[in-house]
């Protein structure tokens, strides 16, 4: 995971402020997105750039993105409000919550209904404790929580937690996704990401448990969700799966909306 900031101490600085809805792509990393600003529109090659609000490789939408000065007022930005469409598969939990993690455990989910996912986002909806998911930035004790993960020592700390407030969640629909096409998305998905996620491992292990050619189904639901700074939708996914009794985890997450900055205006 990458660091939350992306300081440029050796280029100048100029005394302009600017705040950029950019788009990260699916597979990127936040800093990689600053990257490719930087290659693309040159007025930006020199300047102190920074996002407010990371998004994982697995997640793609909104970043916003604050330059020059602007990064003065990164307080304000970080603290906007945020909406994402999360789709949620069922019968797969790993840890990282996403795709791109080891997987831990399957189950089965046909017995899984459109009611009982929608009594299953009402756990979700209001202010709520929220643990930090293993894979993720948060620091304990001097080192990122997926360091510890990645070093097998999780069971020596006590997982962080946080209140957040979910101020809508809903459910848009439910459907099913084959083997075939999931194992096809799993692979170009994570082709897509650079740096050392363990995307070797992770393809392998999807590999064990699906085919290319199986002709199994899963159910998938996608649901929309309006909520404070600093809410992880994938450990929404991952804790629906907890109280529906079948393992589950964020198949896609789409960033669509942080503050008044929505999706359609992001530049790509």
């Amino acid at each position: 995971m990458d660091d939350i900031k992306n300081e440029t101490p050796h280029k100048p600085r100029t005394t302009g402020g600017k705040v950029l809805n950019l788009y990260k792509q699916l597979g990127e990393t936040p800093r990689e997105r600053l990257d490719r600003l930087r290659e693309q529109q040159q007025e930006y090659a020199r300047e102190v750039l920074s996002y407010a609000g990371r998004l994982d490789p697995m997640a793609e939408g909104v970043l916003i993105t604050l330059v020059g000065s602007a990064n003065k007022m990164r307080e304000a930005y970080l603290d906007m409000s945020k909406e994402y469409t999360l789709d949620v598969l069922f019968g797969f939990a790993t840890d990282t919550y996403d795709l791109l993690g080891r997987v831990m455990e399957t189950g089965e989910d046909e017995a899984i209904t459109k009611r009982m996912i929608e009594k299953g986002l009402n756990e979700f909806r209001g202010t709520v404790s929220q643990e930090y998911p293993p894979f993720s930035s948060k620091t304990v004790e001097g080192k990122s929580l997926f360091e510890w993960a990645r070093s097998n020592m999780l069971g020596t700390i006590v997982l962080p937690s946080k209140t957040v407030t979910v101020y809508d969640i809903t459910l848009e629909g439910v459907y099913k996704i084959t083997e075939s096409d999931l194992l096809s998305y799993i692979e170009t998905t994570i082709e897509k990401v650079n740096g050392d996620f363990r995307q070797d491992e992770i393809v392998r292990t999807w590999r064990r448990y699906l085919s290319i050619n199986g002709d199994r189904e899963f159910r998938c639901a996608t649901i929309k969700i309006s909520c404070s700074s600093g809410t992880y939708a994938r450990s929404i996914a991952h804790g629906l799966g907890n109280f529906l009794g079948t393992p589950a985890l964020a198949l896609h997450i789409l960033r669509t909306k942080v503050g008044e900055y929505t999706v359609e205006k992001s530049l790509k």
